[in-house]
């Protein structure tokens, strides 16, 4: 495991809330050097707990206004086939295996309920191996922004 240091957690927190800023903003605002600051999050980047640099879009503008999550029950013996499936739905954003109630959590989105309903009764629902489903429609999000520091 690799041994980081509580500036590298305030790079990736400050990176986190805003990956578009810049290494000279960013130099000021930690109180560090801006050469320093360039290696360090050349290094993080190289020793990959930096995996990439993103964006993050306004869905509404481009007309997706409902966002699900789906838990699922699946057959075990087809798993691999079930994910092969689902990862060519367009729709499903997230594929996460879990424990507890169901066997996989879904994140969707769609345009509108209409076509969510279509999602998950066309789609998801008709793959060989699904056994039950059960939609959870979001009707408000509040993201917080993450805070890293150390861990002994």
């Amino acid at each position: 495991m690799h041994k980081f240091d509580e500036l590298d957690m305030k790079i990736i927190t400050e990176l986190s809330r805003d990956g578009n800023t810049s290494v000279p903003n960013l130099s000021k605002k930690l109180g560090v050097n801006t050469s320093v600051l360039y290696s360090r999050v050349k290094r993080l980047v190289k020793k990959k707990l930096i995996k990439k640099f993103t964006i993050v879009v306004d869905e509404s503008l481009i007309g997706i206004g409902v966002r699900a999550t789906m838990g699922i029950n699946r057959d075990p013996k087809l798993k691999d086939q079930i994910h092969k499936a689902l990862l060519k739905t367009p729709e499903i954003v997230a594929i996460s295996e879990v424990t507890g109630r169901f066997d996989i959590l879904l994140t969707l989105r769609a345009q509108n309920l209409e076509e969510l309903h279509t999602v998950a009764i066309e789609k998801i629902g008709k793959i060989e191996g699904i056994q039950n489903t059960e939609t959870f429609v979001e009707l408000q999000k509040t993201d917080k922004d993450p805070v890293y520091s150390v861990t002994e």
